[in-house]
């Protein structure tokens, strides 16, 4: 699951570059249309140029909130991670506990015994 957000958040960023090159080439398509004295044509490719950069701006914000998404999940699994190594970290100090109690009552039973 991880990796389709980034995967996903990657393609939305590629998108995002695609439509800044077409904003430039309608942008450069604005100024000959201009240059020509087509204003109305210029007026077209201004349009087109507008929405690509909206587009642009959009699949850019997109690919942000997945990145987010995608790094708080990651966050949560190496939580998760941790948080079973410290339990059994947690059990294995137990039982070393226990078995240094035990090996306290021993050694203490026997020295008690040998005790003159």
């Amino acid at each position: 699951h991880l990796f389709n957000l980034k995967f996903s958040a990657k393609e939305l960023q590629r998108n995002s570059k695609k439509c800044d090159k077409e904003e430039k080439a309608e942008k450069a398509k604005v100024k000959k249309a201009i240059q020509k004295g087509n204003v109305e044509v210029a007026r077209i490719h201004a349009e087109n140029a507008i929405r690509q950069k909206n587009q642009s701006v959009n699949f850019l914000r997109m690919s942000a909130r997945i990145d987010a998404v995608a790094s708080r999940v990651q966050t949560a699994v190496t939580m998760n991670k941790i948080s079973g190594l410290m339990d059994k970290f947690e059990h294995q100090f137990e039982t070393l506990d226990v078995q240094t109690a035990q090996m306290e009552d021993s050694m203490s039973s026997t020295t008690t015994l040998t005790t003159p």
